[in-house]
């Protein structure tokens, strides 16, 4: 065990034992203290000569007058709304802790669990744009079925311009007539892919139907509108909550105002010194507000004005249209670095004097003792960028969206390059009902986005592809690539995986050594694989 230096009275340990998990090893863990008051302790600890649990004691128990320690740390059975109570009552003093004591980085000290629920799928894509700071779970549609109803109706959002506007039954209509397709379909593509891939007798009957029930969703998940309802769980600091609420607060659509209103409502009473300058009437929420108005304005208009004079590629697929190519040499240098006595500058410069058989051994080096993808190569390849655009399917979108390292935008939601149609449906003769219903999203979305176009996005089928690009480094594409090409990813994902790994490769093929666990393969039943190992360890027939 590591000593620690600090000594306490037997009274003093009996009180610290509560809120801390050891009192005598110097790595420790807090516990049972709200937010507000470990973000407090953590700035006041950057400028103390005193331990944690020294400073936890002296300026805070102690002081508990003006902390509201006692109050705020409370007991276990104490009422949660007394704590909320004493929480505003030592408001000033946290706030005065906080604001002394650092700067925007102290908002990374606490966090709190947030979870919203029955929203669009599209503002839960709004909120996961917001990446660094924040981790994000959101509904599954390849394990749940979306064709519930409650109180006879489908759980879709209802967006309140549309809902006043001329196009309100259209809006519903269509959106009805996608989750009535969608239900239809369940039922015969199961039976057509039981007696395609039949349930093989070794293998799980639990894990059949758990990979079979993900086939089977994954195919009919592009009938759903951008506006059918999900739900969202999620750990942030104080910080990604800061700027989401900023964000939110701004953007044009209701339903993210909306939610900027009540998770500003709902963190406050947990973590208010955090965010409190997200709430609109506050000068740095005012400030932002105006920035990002004027800006957005601006560019708007500029494109509007430059759109007709540019030259667009809208065919579906993956571009590689920007890489270094000096990337190769900076890597190189990068990883002769830490064992190294000389500059980077110079490092670099001796790659790219190497032949390329000794490049290929100094590559080989940071590659060849991977036994895994959850192995992670060296941080020397973040010296190698690449950008990327894409035209795929939204549902695939989704699913790649949530990569953090990288630096993304998409265009907004459209019908206007076409849907991804999987090969299931076609073998199936079941096509028909699923194209049918595009068409009609269509002819809504084009009626809907010539006065609406932002509103308009909630009927676009999950299918319709949209416009993207990815700014990714070679240690982060390697990561998105291993990890979305297995056999258990959806195959319109798998495919952009490793058509990614294979445009790298193909500029630079000394990169090709670091994506050795990219899977090229096509899989029938893609998750029976994990599903039968989940089985196992649950001890499932």
């Amino acid at each position: 065990m590591l000593e620690d230096y600090e000594e306490f009275t037997p009274s003093q340990i009996k009180l610290l034992e509560r809120f801390v998990t050891n009192t005598k090893s110097s790595v420790f863990v807090l516990r049972n203290l709200p937010e507000v008051i470990k973000g407090a302790l953590f700035s006041r600890y950057s400028r103390s000569s005193l331990g944690l649990r020294t400073l936890l004691l002296k300026e805070f128990i102690s002081n508990s007058d003006e902390t509201g320690f006692d109050q705020i740390a409370g007991s276990d059975t104490e009422d949660p709304n007394e704590q909320l109570i004493a929480i505003k009552k030592a408001q000033n003093f946290y706030d005065r802790i906080l604001d002394g004591y650092g700067d925007d980085s102290i908002g990374e000290l606490g966090g709190a669990h947030l979870a919203v629920e029955n929203i669009s799928m599209l503002a839960a894509k709004a909120i996961e744009d917001s990446r660094l700071g924040g981790s994000p779970l959101e509904k599954s549609t390849r394990y749940i079925y979306f064709d519930q109803k409650v109180k006879g109706e489908y759980l879709f959002y209802r967006e309140p311009i549309l809902m006043t506007s001329a196009y309100r039954s259209l809006y519903i209509n269509t959106c009805n007539m996608l989750f009535d397709t969608y239900a239809k379909l369940i039922a015969p593509l199961t039976a057509f892919m039981e007696a395609r891939f039949p349930k093989d007798p070794e293998s799980s009957k639990t894990a059949y139907s758990a990979a079979l029930r993900a086939k089977v969703l994954d195919c009919l998940r592009g009938l759903l509108p951008a506006a059918t309802l999900t739900n969202m769980g999620f750990y942030g600091n104080g910080r990604f909550f800061e700027y989401l609420i900023h964000k939110m607060h701004c953007h044009n659509l209701a339903e993210l105002q909306e939610l900027a209103k009540h998770s500003y409502e709902e963190l406050y009473k947990v973590i208010p010194s955090f965010i409190r300058r997200a709430e609109p009437g506050h000068k740095h929420h005012k400030t932002f507000q105006q920035f990002t108005e004027a800006m957005q304005s601006e560019l708007k208009a500029f494109a509007e004005q430059t759109n007709a004079n540019v030259q667009s590629n809208d065919e579906p697929g993956v571009r590689l249209i920007s890489h270094d190519p000096d990337g190769v040499y900076k890597v190189a240098g990068a990883l002769l670095y830490a064992h190294s006595n000389t500059s980077l500058e110079g490092l670099v410069d001796l790659a790219k004097k190497l032949s390329e058989e000794d490049l290929g051994r100094l590559l080989d080096a940071a590659s060849v003792c991977r036994e895994n993808r959850r192995q992670k190569s060296p941080r020397a390849l973040e010296h190698a960028t690449f950008t990327f655009e894409i035209l795929a399917d939204f549902g695939a979108y989704r699913d790649l969206h949530r990569h953090r390292i990288l630096t993304q935008e998409r265009q907004l939601l459209s019908c206007d390059y076409g849907y991804y149609l999987p090969q299931e449906l076609i073998d199936s003769n079941l096509s028909g009902d699923y194209c049918a219903a595009m068409d009609a999203a269509k002819e809504a979305f084009d009626t809907i986005s010539k006065e609406l176009p932002e509103e308009a996005q909630y009927v676009v089928p999950m299918a319709y592809n949209i416009r993207w690009y990815f700014t990714v480094n070679l240690r982060a594409l390697q990561w998105l690539c291993e990890l979305r090409s297995s056999a258990a990813g959806h195959p319109s994902y798998r495919h952009i995986a490793q058509v990614m790994a294979r445009e790298v490769a193909r500029v630079e093929p000394q990169f090709e050594r670091f994506f050795k666990f990219v899977d090229y393969e096509g899989y029938e039943l893609g998750r029976l694989g994990q599903e039968q190992r989940t089985a196992q360890k649950l001890g499932l027939e």
